[in-house]
């Protein structure tokens, strides 16, 4: 039983919100189904109902969960299965969760190469990159935080592409690219910022999953260095098992 004291590190609400949202996504709670009640869930957790209460409060706000006013709170939601593999494409992905996927252009730009960029990229230490940065959404909700960093010299137009379709895919085969497959991928915890926090729709501090990951096309040469920030409690990772 959780005891709602000051002294544990993680806040009791959201202990709450993680026990729950892992029932969810474990097929506990499938969507539509209602949940204990708050009197309920408060002799579970050995704490008050304001306590319990916040926990729902964020569950709805990070749209798992939905209060229907004399009914009690609904399960809208479970976190999306999100594949990492040889190919990871967004609209895919999302499509195959049956979820409706969506991307909003925050900014693209070209600039000069980082030196991270540089190495994975194998471009020369002045290069100049395209840096598309955007948010991916699944049903309207925030699941991600992109960067995507393309090697200048080689693909000239395709901020025009990206900012007109926000298809990278698209936008690389317009360029030449027929087909491109993930050479590597970093998983790391994180806490969000507060810029992270305001974009994704959860608090400062909650934990998001960075992934960064390089791309190549059929030749072996780069074309993508990518960053993603994950809503911890949004998706679920998957490791596709190589043959």
């Amino acid at each position: 039983m959780t005891t709602d004291t000051p002294s544990s590190k993680t806040p009791i609400w959201r202990a709450i919100c993680t026990t729950l949202t892992n029932e969810i996504a474990e097929g506990i709670y499938a969507t539509g189904d209602k949940l204990p009640t708050e009197a309920a869930l408060s002799r579970r957790f050995g704490v008050n109902r304001h306590t319990v209460r916040h926990a729902l409060s964020r569950m709805a706000t990070e749209g798992l969960v939905v209060p229907r006013r004399g009914a009690g709170v609904f399960v809208t939601g479970t976190p999306t299965d999100y594949p990492i593999g040889k190919r990871v494409r967004f609209h895919q992905n999302i499509t195959a969760a049956g979820r409706t996927p969506a991307k909003k252009v925050l900014d693209v730009i070209t600039r000069r190469a980082t030196a991270r960029e540089v190495e994975a990229l194998s471009l020369p230490a002045d290069a100049l990159v395209h840096c598309y940065e955007g948010l991916s959404l699944a049903d309207s909700m925030p699941l991600a935080l992109f960067q995507s960093v393309f090697p200048a010299d080689r693909f000239e137009n395709l901020p025009t592409f990206l900012t007109d379709k926000s298809s990278v895919t698209a936008a690389l085969q317009a360029h030449g690219v027929t087909d491109y497959t993930r050479e590597w991928t970093r998983l790391t915890a994180k806490r969000a910022t507060a810029t992270q926090a305001g974009l994704l729709r959860i608090e400062e501090g909650a934990p998001i999953l960075r992934s960064v990951g390089m791309n190549a096309d059929m030749d072996g040469t780069p074309v993508e260095y990518g960053r993603t920030w994950f809503v911890g409690d949004r998706v679920t990772l998957t490791l596709d098992t190589p043959d």
